[in-house]
């Protein structure tokens, strides 16, 4: 069964750190490139980073770039998103997908694969 699961979210105070993990089963992870996506309440999605399948070239949107970085480990099968310096505005619940592109083009769609989401709140 193919799964992505995405792990690590929880509560956090403004200007703290969090990792979340994307674990990728039934498929390997190597020729995707995967894509980091939130959605705040009453809110639309926003995509929020994507790295390629090949080199790991990495993009990020405006408002998480110098904060957050996302990386693989294709031989554990998984994708990070670390978040650094986290704000309010940061609260959403995040999710990970595989992208159509290996080059990351065109990311924001997100592609065939969607985890469930892991929820991040930001709050003193």
């Amino acid at each position: 069964q193919v799964q992505l699961v995405e792990s690590g979210g929880g509560l956090v105070q403004p200007g703290g750190s969090l990792r979340l993990s994307c674990a990728a089963s039934g498929f390997t992870l190597d020729y995707y490139a995967i894509g980091w996506f939130r959605q705040a309440p009453g809110k639309g999605r926003e995509a929020v980073s994507c790295i390629t399948s090949s080199y790991g070239i990495t993009y990020y949107a405006d408002s998480v770039k110098g904060r957050f970085t996302i990386s693989r480990d294709n031989a554990k099968n998984t994708v990070y998103l670390q978040m650094n310096s986290l704000k309010p505005e940061d609260t959403a619940v995040y999710y990970c997908a595989t992208v159509a592109s290996p080059t990351c083009s065109g990311y924001g769609r997100g592609g065939r694969y969607w985890g469930q989401g892991t929820q991040v709140t930001v709050s003193s």
